[in-house]
């Protein structure tokens, strides 16, 4: 898919770029957007409620990598990793339960340390 968006925190003052892959879910999120939205945190995890309904694709999984975005059927959520979660055991994250992985941050995520619970984001297609 290759397509970009735009995900930043105003309160942080913190933008990032990511870049959606080739699967169902990531063409739902992209067709969802401009999304806006109160960030929840799980350990070096955010997540935040979008109005997208996806069912678990057959390479959804909970061991994930730093940098990648995810979709959490569960929770309706879009989630971005950048460390270690509680569901941990090393340093990479691990995801609540399995989840549909539709993109990664371009850059260093790890910048989201700065952003805090309640934080806003906005997250927009960029053409």
């Amino acid at each position: 898919m290759g397509k970009k968006i735009k995900i930043s925190f105003e309160a942080a003052k913190i933008e990032l770029i990511g870049e959606l892959f080739d699967t169902q879910t990531a063409k739902k999120v992209w067709e969802a957007m401009p999304l806006s939205a109160s960030i929840n945190t799980w350990g070096e995890e955010i997540y935040f409620d979008i109005p997208v309904t996806q069912k678990l694709e057959p390479n959804a999984r909970a061991k994930v990598e730093v940098g990648e975005i995810g979709y959490w059927n569960i929770g309706k959520s879009m989630c971005i990793f950048f460390g270690r979660t509680p569901a941990s055991s090393g340093d990479k994250p691990v995801a609540a339960s399995p989840v549909n992985i539709f993109g990664k941050i371009i850059g260093d995520p790890k910048v989201l340390k700065d952003v805090s619970a309640g934080d806003e984001v906005i997250v927009e297609q960029i053409e």
